[in-house]
C-alpha cells in the first residue's frame, strides 16, 4: 500500500483528499504547513506528495524546490486551485501539476501515474 504525504493549509481540503484516497486504497497522512516537511519525510517515508502552493506560512514551489534538493526521486504533484503557476519555472520540477477540484478523479489518476512511474526510493 502506497503512502501518500498531503501538504496543505485548509482543513476541510486536508480532510477530503485524506477519505478520497484511503477509501481507493493508500495510506494517508497530512501536514497543515510546510513547516518541519523535510523532517517528516525523512521518518515517514511517503511515497508520494500532494503539495498545495499558497499556503499562509509557506510557498509550496520554494517547499518543491527543498524536496528536490533532499529527495529528488520523490514524485510530488502539485494540487492549487491557481493555474496562473503553471507558468513559473519553479513548478517543472513537479511529476505532475492539477487544479484543485471536489472531483479528484484527476488527482489520483496523476497519483497512480506518479507510483507507477517512480520506483519506491526508499528501498536501499
Amino acid at each position: 500500500m502506497a503512502k501518500i504525504l498531503i501538504v496543505d493549509d485548509e482543513e476541510h481540503i486536508r480532510f477530503l483528499y485524506s477519505e478520497e484516497l484511503a477509501e481507493a486504497g493508500y495510506e494517508v497522512i497530512t501536514a497543515d504547513s510546510g513547516y518541519k516537511v523535510l523532517d517528516r519525510i525523512e521518518t515517514e517515508k511517503p511515497d508520494l506528495v500532494v503539495l498545495d502552493i499558497k499556503m499562509v506560512d509557506y510557498n509550496g514551489l520554494d517547499l518543491l524546490q527543498d524536496i528536490r534538493n533532499r529527495f529528488y526521486n520523490l514524485p510530488v504533484v502539485l494540487c492549487t486551485a491557481y493555474d496562473t503557476f503553471k507558468e513559473d519555472m519553479k513548478s517543472i520540477a513537479a511529476d505532475y501539476y492539477v487544479i484543485k477540484s471536489f472531483d479528484l478523479t484527476e488527482l489520483k489518476t496523476k497519483i497512480a501515474m506518479a507510483l507507477v512511474a517512480s520506483p519506491n526510493i526508499w528501498e536501499k
